[in-house]
């Protein structure tokens, strides 16, 4: 396949394991979580949801940095970006139940980026996971929604295994053993997270950079490739 210098001696393709993320890199997580975010407000009797998603996805991303840094687990976000949000516009409400519907709406909405059916195809010559930094219902659900699961061999989902990346012990629970870094490539979109956790762990890296962000100064979190559609993924999976 591809380059016959970029194979092993034996012929064997370059990787022989392929890990993907989820959201943002296979998963349009945007239209996901804009439309579970409306279904939830609406149900308090806010009938302008649009106008308070950018109060809350800066505090939504906060929340998840913290996960990134390990300091709170993937399902303590479940209460409180609600309880923050509430905060915010100055309402009471149930935070807990205001949770539990919003994990339902990102389970129920939300489709793949167009291509990225046909990327996981591509990649089934090789040993494909799955390791995503999420809560392990919302992300269970859209496996099974989207008929994911032929796709993957392994899945690690953060909010399911105590671990989140860029934190490398992550990949310990997809269910692969010991993990050949030299024929290991980690894909996503992330740099502090996914990328970084590629790194960590000393696999190869492709940053899924669509919106042409500026690239990293040259820093731990330094992806191997980077790509700006999901159609140039098969090229390096080829290698």
């Amino acid at each position: 396949m591809g380059d016959p210098l970029s194979a092993h001696d034996d012929g064997t393709p370059r990787w022989t394991t392929i890990l993907f993320d989820l959201d943002h890199t296979l998963l349009d997580s945007d239209t996901s979580e804009a439309l579970a975010f409306d279904d939830t407000l609406r149900s308090i009797g806010i009938d302008n949801p649009s106008e308070h998603l950018a109060a809350y996805q800066q505090l939504n991303q906060a929340l998840w940095k913290q996960v990134e840094q390990g300091e709170l687990s993937p399902n303590d976000v479940k209460r409180l970006r609600f309880e923050q949000l509430l905060g915010h516009l100055g309402m009471d409400g149930d935070a807990e139940a205001m949770g539990a519907r919003f994990l339902l709406g990102l389970g129920s909405f939300g489709e793949l980026y167009p291509g990225a059916r046909e990327l996981l195809d591509e990649a089934g010559f090789a040993r494909v996971g799955l390791v995503t930094n999420g809560i392990g219902s919302v992300q269970r659900q859209r496996i099974d929604r989207l008929d994911l699961g032929r796709h993957f061999q392994g899945v690690a989902i953060s909010g399911e295994v105590g671990v989140a990346k860029p934190d490398p012990a992550i990949f310990d629970h997809l269910g692969f053993g010991k993990l050949d870094p030299a024929r290991t490539i980690m894909i996503g979109d992330s740099l502090t997270s996914d990328i970084a956790a590629g790194v960590n762990a000393g696999f190869a890296t492709c940053w899924y950079n669509p919106a042409g962000k500026p690239g990293p100064a040259k820093t731990e979190s330094t992806p191997t490739m980077t790509v700006g559609a999901l159609s140039e993924i098969p090229a390096i999976l080829e290698m």
